[in-house]
């Protein structure tokens, strides 16, 4: 079923809900994602679970008037959402930048069980300054077309993608407006998320693409309960790029959690 409720500056967020079970999966894309990115996902777990995919603001069908873009505002969509549910038991699964979201939104939802990172913050100890921030930003600002095409590849894709997923991608980020787009990323630069992982007290387990490395003991300075494993062969979306065995992977990781 597709639903809205209503995030704290009044943007209204879009989400679906389905399946059934005592534990709730949210599902959060990544930056220019959308709801169907956890499609595979939605029909390998809705048999086990209360499934839910949500939109953040300025992506898919939710509003993207956002006056203030935030760290802050996208983990209230988070919340939005899950107040919104039915539901005891939350395991929130954040993609890429929305891995970042859901460590801040796990402080505000008091059902949240478990988090689920998908390739992301492999190392919490890296971070940006506000000059490197504005030198990714700005390649955007210059030619968005350009950057999406032939700059982004080299660090969202691995030898094995298939091409039918590169090419979904680039077609989706490429339907957003620049200004809108670079508006949505940039918290993600801006906000020093260590403080919010040294409050997680929830397991946290990351599924990462081996394409980069993952630095455990760095991360275990932050969240006490930190780990991961490795999906191979596969870029920075291993759910679209090889979801069988990535719902293997991942449906290892909740019954871990649970």
């Amino acid at each position: 079923m597709e639903k809205y409720t209503i995030s704290s500056d009044a943007q209204k967020i879009h989400y679906k809900e389905s399946g059934s079970g005592s534990t709730t999966l949210i599902f959060i894309h990544g930056w220019l994602g959308n709801t169907e990115w956890w499609a595979g996902q939605q029909k390998y777990f809705s048999s086990q679970y209360h499934i839910v995919q949500l939109d953040l603001a300025g992506h898919g069908k939710s509003d993207a008037s956002r006056q203030e873009w935030t760290s802050e505002r996208y983990a209230d969509d988070i919340k939005a959402v899950a107040d919104a549910v039915n539901t005891q038991e939350i395991i929130l699964v954040g993609h890429s930048m929305s891995g970042a979201y859901v460590l801040e939104a796990s402080l505000k939802i008091s059902k949240v069980k478990a988090i689920i990172l998908i390739d992301t913050l492999k190392n919490l100890d890296e971070s940006f300054t506000q000059e490197q921030t504005e030198e990714v930003l700005s390649q955007y600002r210059k030619d968005f077309k350009y950057t999406v095409e032939n700059i982004l590849p080299q660090f969202l894709f691995a030898e094995g993608t298939p091409r039918t997923v590169k090419e979904r991608v680039q077609h989706e980020f490429l339907h957003n407006e620049p200004e809108l787009a670079i508006n949505a990323l940039r918290p993600l630069y801006k906000t020093d998320f260590k403080a919010f992982a040294k409050q997680v007290q929830v397991p946290v387990i990351a599924i990462n693409s081996d394409a980069s490395p993952t630095d455990i003991e760095a991360n275990r300075k932050y969240l006490k309960d930190y780990d991961y494993v490795t999906i191979e062969g596969v870029g920075h979306y291993p759910m679209l790029e090889k979801p069988d065995e990535f719902n293997t992977i991942l449906d290892g990781v909740i019954q871990k959690l649970i």
